[in-house]
């Protein structure tokens, strides 16, 4: 098997394992890590050969951007309290204990190699975070702390990890340089995913057609990642600013084939990305116990002792910054989602996995300092990193369904119900003023008129039945059953029209260009 056979395999699995994980209750990420696991045991499967530096550069853009279109800015600013104490303070916290730690039992482990250890293996993936927690029905509080937790501690890890790599390599370390290094990676990331957004969504009015905008969207999160590192930013950060300008102003309402095309687009790329993502974890498996000659059951030890430290670190800090975020949020009414009692806590403790920005730069330390030397500890912490990687991905994603079952764990169902009826009703208003504003400059015939009236009303019954009273329920119920009847009739006539006129493509003569014309237009109707 070669390379490019493997990677039609892992995006088979990819697809594979998304329905699967939905039968089975599992997460598809960990059902294609183990998928990738299981490759690596077989002799025949190559080692992976992918370089290091392109890892970040290929993997996280695409999955950034496509997490950041499930959330927005007004949530981030909303969130930013909770955000910061899980996305700056915590990654802090565990690289520093993990740094001690390792410090400690690994003999000859100098302390900036023990220091990118714990930078490598403190941010909680992204993609993991937001693929494992969004798939398991939690409320939506918890995915927002979760998504924004994974998406900005990357850049804070990142950082860290630079500077302990510098310092090992070099063998000098500045406490002034680390930390004008951090603010200057920070602002040149804002200021060239600011830029870029800008200059995007003009491109985006120039276009106009909805199949070139989703391919420019395809090559921003690239560019900004590309331009910001040769900056000296953060690619990761100027990614996440980039998605997050496009977000807010680039929304037409009235764009639906843009919407429909851009949602269906970064959907197939989100389930592609991500599966091969997670399959590469398993795969460098081989890689990772082929790396040191060292004793397997000393590594294996060590290798505990710091999931121990990693995953013990993440509850002890999270039980104190819980209770700090409702103690604020009580004397201050800030407006904030947090984690209401200690079921939600464990969950937030247990979803703390992680995946691709760890295998990444584990993958990327240098072979050699600039002196020439062997770089310290190397094997040790690529080893180290990978326990850390498969056990909290594997054991803590296969055994989170359970817990949060457990625990019982559930989106607020009724608050969801609230919020949908109450855009339900906004909805149909405004539909309704709109029609008052038209038969006002419009003289409309009554029929045509009434049947308008109807479909405004059916807008907001379509969307929450419940905005209708108990005495017209039934009477609404009953409507809605005959336009279903007669919207299934039409489905099936609109699908006897589109096979005849697909019949036709095949026959002598006929221009299949014509033909995939009038197909397009009976699929944006049958769409409607």
């Amino acid at each position: 098997m070669d390379q490019l056979a493997l990677l039609l395999v892992l995006l088979l699995g990819a697809v594979v394992t998304v329905p699967l994980g939905e039968r089975l209750r599992l997460p598809a990420p960990v059902l294609m890590t183990l998928l990738g696991i299981v490759l690596a045991l077989l002799p025949f499967v190559p080692n992976v050969q992918v370089p290091p530096d392109f890892i970040l550069p290929l993997l996280l853009p695409p999955l950034l951007y496509a997490a950041v279109q499930r959330t927005s800015w007004r949530q981030f600013a909303a969130n930013k309290r909770p955000i910061f104490l899980l996305a700056v303070a915590l990654v802090f916290v565990t690289t520093a204990a993990v740094a001690a730690v390792a410090h400690s039992i690994v003999p000859g482990l100098p302390i900036a190699a023990a220091v990118a250890l714990g930078a490598l293996v403190a941010p909680p993936d992204p993609v993991a975070a937001t693929a494992v927690a969004g798939s398991l029905g939690l409320p939506r509080r918890l995915v927002s702390i979760l998504e924004g937790e994974g998406l900005f501690n990357d850049v804070t890890a990142i950082v860290l990890y630079h500077v302990a790599i510098a310092a090992a390599v070099s063998g000098t370390f500045s406490w002034p340089g680390a930390a004008g290094s951090f603010v200057l990676s920070a602002v040149v990331a804002v200021a060239v995913g600011l830029a870029l957004g800008w200059i995007s969504n003009k491109l985006m009015s120039v276009l106009g057609d909805a199949t070139l905008q989703v391919g420019l969207t395809l090559l921003v999160p690239f560019v900004s990642y590309v331009l910001a590192e040769e900056l000296l930013g953060s690619g990761v950060l100027a990614v996440l600013t980039t998605a997050l300008f496009l977000a807010e102003h680039t929304a037409d309402a009235d764009d639906v084939m843009g919407r429909l095309a851009g949602n269906s687009f970064w959907r197939i790329v989100d389930v592609l990305v991500t599966g091969v993502a997670f399959g590469l974890i398993g795969l460098e498996l081989h890689n990772a116990f082929g790396a040191t000659g060292l004793g397997l059951g000393r590594m294996l030890g060590w290798g505990a002792v710091v999931v121990g430290v990693v995953v013990g670190v993440r509850l002890l800090w999270l039980l104190p910054a819980t209770w700090l975020a409702k103690r604020m949020h009580k004397l201050r009414d800030y407006d904030e989602d947090i984690p209401v009692g200690w079921r939600e806590t464990v969950v937030m403790w247990w979803a703390g996995m992680r995946g691709v920005a760890s295998v990444a730069l584990a993958l990327a330390i240098p072979l050699e300092t600039d002196a020439g030397h062997p770089f310290p500890g190397r094997d040790e912490i690529i080893f180290i990193a990978f326990a850390v990687i498969v056990t909290t991905l594997v054991f803590q994603g296969l055994t989170l369904p359970w817990l949060v079952r457990t625990l019982g764990v559930r989106a607020d169902t009724d608050a969801e119900r609230e919020l949908e009826h109450s855009l339900a009703v906004r909805a149909a208003k405004a539909a309704r003023h709109r029609l008052k504003e038209i038969e006002n400059v419009e003289e409309l015939p009554e029929d045509i008129s009434e049947r308008l009236a109807r479909a405004a009303f059916d807008i907001g019954v379509r969307i929450s039945p419940d905005i209708v009273d108990d005495e017209r329920r039934e009477w609404v119920v009953g409507r809605v059953a005959r336009l279903r009847t007669m919207q299934r009739i039409q489905r099936e006539m609109m699908s006897a029209a589109r096979h005849e006129v697909l019949a036709a493509r095949s026959e002598p003569g006929t221009d299949p260009e014509v033909v995939d014309r009038v197909l397009r237009h009976l699929d944006v109707r049958s769409m409607r």
